[in-house]
């Protein structure tokens, strides 16, 4: 280094700008999102299913029993799956109208 490049102050650094994101780029991420697959263990760690653990996902799988995709012997689920499988467990709340009308 010179004498000048040590001896000179340090400069202030200038401040990133924030990226502004468009529609369509947060459409792609989207649509991403929907591509990418999911092993077992995460789906069990993000907690997006109810299961307890990754052997009894992977072995409900085995048996047809979830929705998956076997790629290569390799089970993964997409976004798509774990949608499907909450719907599947989802419970519809009971109509009050029909039990007051039934009971009189």
């Amino acid at each position: 280094m010179t004498a000048k490049a040590t001896a000179a102050p340090p400069t202030a650094a200038r401040k990133a700008k924030p990226r502004r994101t468009s529609e369509s780029t947060q459409r792609n991420a989207s649509e991403e999102a929907d591509l990418r697959r999911y092993t077992p263990e995460e789906v069990i760690e993000y907690r997006w299913l109810p299961y307890k653990s990754a052997r009894v996902l992977r072995e409900k799988a085995y048996k047809h029993e979830v929705h998956c995709h076997k790629d290569g012997g390799v089970i993964t689920f997409t976004a798509e799956d774990i949608r499907q499988e909450n719907a599947r467990h989802a419970v519809a709340p009971i109509d009050l109208t029909k039990r007051v009308r039934s009971a009189a």
